[in-house]
């Protein structure tokens, strides 16, 4: 009998869920709550493991050749001075892959054309309510709902949330390439470009704000006023804003971390499981290993509970250990005072050889 999954969520996480189990042959449907995949979004960056992740769905050459894979990068203080350099090479020495840059839009069409037609029902949205019939109805749950997840609150509570990080970002694409990724540490903030598919370049920036807190004469204008005193290559992208293309959201981390990504029937993968903020550039990645990780298990395991078991064993570490990490970049990050100090632990951090590719 063949067995059967529904996935809540149609992000990249879910999506990936979805490949990997009808590969393997399993029934699957995906629900939706957006009405349409969005058409807009900055580039993601790719790391080894989840272009292995894409490998393993057919699409990593489709990925590798359409995204910009990173050549070069640094670290650099807002004078344009270099606090450390980031050594790409050594990254595809040791894992046999380089980032690849990659829009957010892009990649999902890819992984929507892989799923094929028909597995994801937009407009669909599932409340938490809604997991007891599902888990009846289905072999398995898989809630891929993302950062303020319905059924992560159903199955472990309110206290388990996504909680402001105190930090705000703003982030966009402009016209024009770029070459390096650059990732400028101010004082309390920061300012990175990377290059991105199509000829464009995309740019982000943080700092510390009021949690919901929106600028009365434009985000430009407020970004020009935190930023505009910075090295030429920071100057040069905020000449080129487009208020209207330039989005601010505050930043969230999942506090205090589950007890388990796994709660009868149902298992959590991506921000739903481990929601952490961007600093390290994974999450999009670690949705997509969680997806594969997840069906591998359900395809290897004799039922679905001992399935569940072994994917909540080997993914939950790991991921802790990226949230963790990304935890304390938040913090270095926002150092306003001994930033020399805050530099150097930095070029520490980098030589020792960064997170886990």
């Amino acid at each position: 009998m063949e067995s059967s999954a529904i996935i809540i969520g149609g992000g990249i996480g879910g999506l990936a869920t979805a490949i990997a189990l009808r590969a393997g042959g399993w029934q699957v449907e995906v629900r939706e709550r957006a009405d349409a995949a969005p058409s807009t979004g900055t580039a993601l960056g790719l790391w080894p493991s989840a272009l292995r992740a894409l490998d393993t769905l057919g699409v990593g050459g489709a990925v590798r050749a359409l995204g910009r894979p990173q050549t070069g990068g640094a670290f650099l203080r807002p004078d344009g001075r270099r606090i450390a350099r980031i050594d790409v090479a050594e990254l595809e020495r040791r894992t046999g892959d380089a980032v690849h840059l990659l829009s957010r839009p892009a990649l999902l069409g890819l992984l929507h054309d892989a799923a094929g037609p028909g597995v994801v029902r937009f407009g669909t949205p599932v409340e938490g309510a809604q997991l007891p019939d599902l888990e009846r109805a289905y072999d398995v749950v898989i809630a891929a709902d993302g950062l303020n997840s319905p059924a992560r609150t159903t199955l472990f509570g309110p206290s388990y949330r996504a909680v402001y990080a105190g930090v705000t970002g703003w982030r966009g694409t402009v016209d024009g390439d770029t070459g390096a990724v650059t990732e400028t540490w101010g004082e309390g903030r920061r300012f990175g470009i990377t290059p991105q598919e199509g000829g464009r370049t995309n740019w982000f920036a943080a700092g510390p704000e009021p949690e919901g807190a929106r600028s009365p004469v434009g985000e430009i204008a407020a970004l020009r006023a935190r930023f505009g005193h910075w090295h030429a290559g920071v100057r040069d992208i905020l000449d080129r804003l487009d208020e209207g293309e330039v989005l601010r959201h505050d930043l969230y981390r999942l506090d205090p971390p589950l007890p388990s990504y796994v709660r009868g029937r149902t298992a959590l993968i991506g921000d739903a499981a481990h929601a952490m903020t961007p600093d390290l550039g994974r999450g999009a990645c670690e949705a997509l290993v969680d997806g594969v990780e997840l069906a591998a298990a359900l395809l290897a395991a004799p039922d679905v509970p001992a399935a569940l078991r072994a994917y909540d064993a080997r993914r939950r570490p790991a991921t802790r250990k990226l949230a963790r990490t990304a935890r304390v970049m938040s913090r270095m990050a926002r150092v306003r005072h001994c930033t020399g100090v805050r530099n150097a632990a930095l070029r520490a951090a980098l030589t020792l050889g960064g997170p886990p590719a």
